[in-house]
């Protein structure tokens, strides 16, 4: 599959989203695209699955694709495996090899006991299972997921890392977007950053994207480079600081009671925990706490992120203050645990 000189845009006369995207993606291989949010990712990927059409550029050469979007359509009117079945269907299967597929992925991802129950009535979690089960049922030659792993519970994103690495070795291209960067973490055949409307390479021994050279971003990598040959920064020497990290951003929220973290949380750390975390500084709890409250720190790429896991719940967390950690123009190889404030003597 390949894109030459793809770009995308909303609107006649819109900004660009992409622009001049040049990239190839061969048969058994992983790419995990990375970028800040609303930086292009999702256009991309909806590009790639061929949900989107250019607005400029040819894409040639797609096989059969699946693609898991970040949000799944829940209130259609199916039944978990009849939706599955249908999907199985749509993807060439035959009814009885798209029946018994969908039963094989609903118990492979211990969804089994919701095969007949409607799919407005399964939880979010169990929804995330299903967006994904169809997408893998029809061992598609391209699979794009997008933060698929997002809202699944341990043992799911488990089942999911091993179908991705299935798939791969059955020659078939996987591309992904998720916001743990410990998602699949050494797999890929390449790191991918959408930045500035283009697409660049990233270094992963550095995870530094290489600078543009005349003001366009570097070509991709194709499929005739080796995986030991990564292009070097351009314009950069040996020894040369790297650019700028970003700032972390920390969240405080508070749960219902007996609530847990909500799965599929970005590479968060819980730095407290307890009813007095959001406390006014003097270490005393707050009179009748609703639920458990926690510290999260996150880098500032993946804030939202954290939000959106957290505001999405079932039942929702409540946030309760947003504080960025750090100066975004000094690297911050670790977040920093909150001092406390001297104690005055007695």
């Amino acid at each position: 599959m390949r894109l030459r000189g793809v770009g995308r845009r909303y609107g006649l006369g819109g900004p660009w989203v992409l622009r001049g995207v040049d990239l190839e993606v061969p048969p058994g291989s992983l790419t995990r695209v990375e970028g800040r949010n609303g930086s292009g990712k999702s256009t991309l990927l909806r590009l790639l699955a061929g949900i989107d059409a250019p607005s400029t550029g040819r894409i040639t050469g797609r096989p059969a694709t699946a693609y898991v979007p970040e949000r799944f359509p829940a209130e259609l009117p199916f039944s978990a495996l009849g939706y599955l079945t249908h999907l199985g269907r749509i993807h060439g299967l035959s009814r009885k090899a798209a029946a018994r597929g969908a039963g094989e992925w609903l118990e492979r991802f211990g969804a089994d006991g919701y095969a007949g129950t409607p799919l407005a009535e399964l939880s979010k979690g169990t929804s995330q299972k299903i967006a994904v089960a169809q997408a893998l049922l029809a061992a598609p030659g391209l699979l794009v997921l997008d933060e698929a792993w997002t809202g699944l519970d341990q043992a799911a994103r488990g089942v999911l890392d091993t179908a991705v690495a299935e798939r791969v070795a059955d020659g078939g291209a996987v591309v992904f977007v998720d916001h743990d960067p410990r998602r699949l973490a050494g797999a890929p055949d390449r790191v991918l950053r959408v930045t500035e409307t283009r697409l660049v390479p990233v270094d992963t021994d550095t995870r530094e994207a290489p600078g543009t050279a005349g003001g366009r971003a570097p070509a991709v990598p194709g499929p005739s480079a080796s995986a030991g040959e990564r292009p070097s920064p351009a314009g950069t020497r040996p020894g040369q600081p790297t650019a700028p990290a970003a700032a972390w951003v920390r969240v405080e929220a508070e749960g219902a009671p007996g609530a847990e973290l909500p799965a599929g949380l970005p590479d968060g750390a819980v730095r407290e925990y307890g009813p007095a975390a959001h406390g006014s500084g003097s270490g005393e709890a707050p009179a009748d706490p609703a639920g458990p409250v926690v510290r999260l720190t996150v880098g500032a790429a993946h804030s939202d992120a954290l939000l959106r896991t957290l505001l999405t719940a079932d039942p929702p967390w409540h946030i309760r203050a947003v504080t960025t950690i750090g100066v975004a123009h000094e690297p911050a190889e670790e977040p920093q645990e909150p001092t406390e404030a001297p104690k005055e003597k007695a």
